[in-house]
């Protein structure tokens, strides 16, 4: 595993911008290991909901962590808005950083993520698979 730190800058949107560097950089496979920072926009889907609440305001990023696959992510982020209170969720895409971000990505050049669909869950799940060569 690669380990890669990086600091993501305002404006951003928080996965999209880390979907496109693992993609970027060749990768197919990888963890957001960690991950800090500030929001002026949060869209957080809650466990088992299917609509997704949108936060604004000076909002902390107090962890983030998950997979990103070849076709998707799944990420997971504890939020604090300004008066203290705490929510976490699945993170969508519209996330929008205020100053930083400071996350810490682990790369795995050896592995492949999918998500497929899973008849269980009904929801597309991870699959890991090895790397093929030349893939």
């Amino acid at each position: 595993m690669e380990m890669r730190p990086l600091r993501l800058t305002p404006g951003q949107d928080l996965r999209r911008a880390l979907e496109c560097l693992v993609f970027a950089e060749g990768f197919s496979a990888a963890f957001v290991v960690a991950g800090i920072g500030s929001l002026d926009r949060a869209h957080l889907r809650r466990a088992g909901a299917d609509d997704v609440d949108v936060l604004t305001g000076k909002i902390e990023l107090l962890s983030l962590s998950g997979s990103i696959a070849a076709n998707g992510s799944h990420l997971h982020a504890a939020l604090a808005t300004a008066t203290g209170e705490v929510l976490g969720g699945h993170l969508a895409y519209g996330c929008t950083i205020r100053t930083t971000a400071e996350i810490l990505l682990g790369l795995l050049p050896d592995w492949s993520f999918m998500r497929e669909p899973d008849l269980g869950t009904g929801y597309a799940e991870l699959s890991v698979r090895p790397r093929q060569p030349g893939g």
